[in-house]
């Protein structure tokens, strides 16, 4: 494959903006296309960012010859079937998170990817953040032991709106698929993706869905995750990793910091910074790129099974809530 890899971006809301923002750090990326559902929408986002190729809709983009890999932009009800219709037209994906609305439908989506030998990845861009490339590399090492407990929260409070997407039951709203992924899926790269108890709670507002929620889960190995999210709760945002022998710990807002603290046990604590380059969304971008580069038809950074786990584990919680949405 060209060194240069040609993006193409479905959506023109607020995440697509930044990850329009972030390609312009990202090595080989080019920009060459946009799909929004109006001419209108297209052209806007293309004049702001100097995309040659603005599409009056998702289905033009997707067949457009000239993209090599789509970033979905859309909201998470859309997921599914925006990712099928790229992969069906021979378009490597980055899906934004959360992959889908829930386990079926992202193992619908992974098995279309994998019978027609394309890339796809969930675009989980934290796993991909300084902080998070050095927290594994310690954990790698054995740092800090064996991992015993992560705590992670990220809950904000927005102002009650009872048409906007994050108040909105059938757009998946909620602090769960919205912001709570990050924390399940950071605490499943530590841990491991299938604990064997998973115990939740949650505040369900008038709308339907999770004003803040908390989802614990445990391993075998006697290990413990605990993790909490909201959209209604201001809540720290930060993380702890706390093994055997030390911790590690991801200061606020620990899903774009820069700040990590190691302690291991008879040492004094070291604090250290991790600049982000770019915008962030430029990690994730260029991980796909090197896997595409490579023939790979996944990142083994962010793997198609870990995603379809995660799912599962928010699944479970959501059954415990008794939160089910209109298309499921």
């Amino acid at each position: 494959m060209d060194d240069t890899i040609r993006w193409g971006i479905l959506g023109t809301g607020n995440i697509a903006h930044q990850f329009a923002k972030g390609l312009k750090s990202a090595s080989g990326a080019m920009l060459v296309a946009v799909g929004s559902r109006t001419q209108k929408s297209a052209d806007r986002f293309g004049k702001k960012y100097k995309v040659p190729n603005c599409h009056a809709s998702y289905e033009l983009l997707m067949q457009d010859p000239e993209v090599d890999v789509i970033y979905i932009a859309t909201p998470h009800p859309l997921h599914k079937n925006n990712a099928i219709g790229c992969l069906e037209n021979g378009k490597a994906v980055l899906c934004e998170k959360p992959f889908a609305i829930n386990r079926k439908e992202a193992e619908e989506v992974v098995a279309c990817a994998r019978s027609k030998k394309l890339f796809i990845m969930e675009a989980m861009w934290t796993r991909f953040l300084p902080t998070l490339v050095k927290t594994r590399e310690w954990l790698e090492e054995g740092l800090i032991g064996l991992p015993r407990m992560v705590r992670s929260d990220f809950g904000f409070r927005a102002e009650y709106e009872e048409e906007s997407r994050l108040f909105e039951h059938k757009m998946g709203g909620g602090g769960l698929l919205d912001v709570g992924i990050y924390s399940i899926s950071l605490a499943a790269m530590v841990l491991g993706t299938h604990p064997e108890k998973i115990v939740s709670l949650a505040t369900i507002g008038k709308t339907g869905i999770d004003e803040q929620n908390t989802v614990n889960f445990s391993y075998p190995n006697g290990a413990i995750a605990m993790t909490a999210s909201a959209v209604r709760t201001n809540t720290p945002q930060d993380t702890h990793i706390i093994g055997e022998k030390g911790s590690i710990y991801l200061h606020s807002p620990f899903w774009q910091g820069t700040t990590v603290t190691l302690n291991i046990e008879g040492k004094a604590p070291e604090i250290m910074e991790f600049p982000i380059t770019g915008n962030g969304y430029n990690y994730e971008a260029e991980a796909v790129m090197a896997c595409m580069r490579a023939g790979k038809t996944e990142c083994e950074i962010m793997p198609l099974d870990d995603t379809i786990a995660i799912m599962d584990i928010m699944d479970i919680a959501r059954s415990q809530w008794n939160l089910k949405y209109p298309m499921e």
